[in-house]
């Protein structure tokens, strides 16, 4: 997987004729974001970026810095290599820190042997809102688990962890009131452990299988 970083002037068509050019050149794309620069020399500016499987890579780079709308086209790192898989932490937010300090931990343990684990956390409350942003994970690139942390999830919240397990993305959560423990993947007490364990499930080289526990409470 090879990726490519592109300043491109804000037209009508600009997307269109850069993956033109990687289709041209046997090219497929695996991954793709583009939004328009906020700030710095290159405001008002589109930013594309795109991850790219198989093909001619250099000559589909050499063919997109010729496009007239392309301002910059570079190889990048791919995200996967640069931040890796993607732990999600959601709920109250003395808990949300209590959980991403098991998980941060641990991740500085396996990242320190190659491995490349980031944590994602959003303090949050409300059955709306966190029903919203546990549907929003299953559109988040690279995210490999979601943990809830709370005192009392359900509803609405419920039913999103419902669809987020189907999309094979592992729930875990605090015990708590609610009927979201009922669905979650594992049910774990302590924050800091269950930060720790969500990024133990997501490694490759951690001895730890969410399936062998999974509906149990730690």
């Amino acid at each position: 997987m090879r990726a490519i970083l592109i300043i491109a002037k804000n037209e009508i068509g600009v997307l269109r004729d850069i993956t033109t050019k990687v289709a041209e050149y046997g090219g497929n794309i695996t991954y793709s974001q583009s939004f328009l620069i906020q700030k710095g020399e290159h405001t008002g500016k589109a930013q594309i970026y795109l991850e790219i499987d198989g093909g001619n890579f250099e000559m589909m780079l050499e063919e997109i810095r010729k496009i007239k709308t392309v301002e910059i086209a570079r190889e990048e790192e791919t995200f996967e290599d640069v931040f890796g898989k993607r732990i999600i932490v959601l709920g109250g937010g003395a808990l949300v820190s209590q959980v991403a300090f098991g998980a941060i931990s641990e991740a500085d343990r396996h990242n320190l042997r190659g491995e490349r684990i980031s944590v994602d956390t959003m303090p949050i409350v409300g059955e709306e809102e966190l029903a919203s942003a546990v549907r929003a994970v299953g559109r988040l690139h690279r995210a490999s688990a979601l943990v809830l942390a709370g005192g009392l999830m359900g509803g609405k919240i419920t039913e999103e962890v419902k669809k987020l397990k189907k999309q094979g993305i592992p729930v875990i959560s605090l015990k708590m009131f609610g009927s979201v423990p009922k669905e979650a993947d594992l049910v774990v007490s302590d924050p800091v452990m269950a930060g720790t364990l969500a990024v133990m499930e997501v490694s490759n080289k951690a001895k730890f299988d969410i399936n062998r526990v999974k509906g149990k409470d730690l």
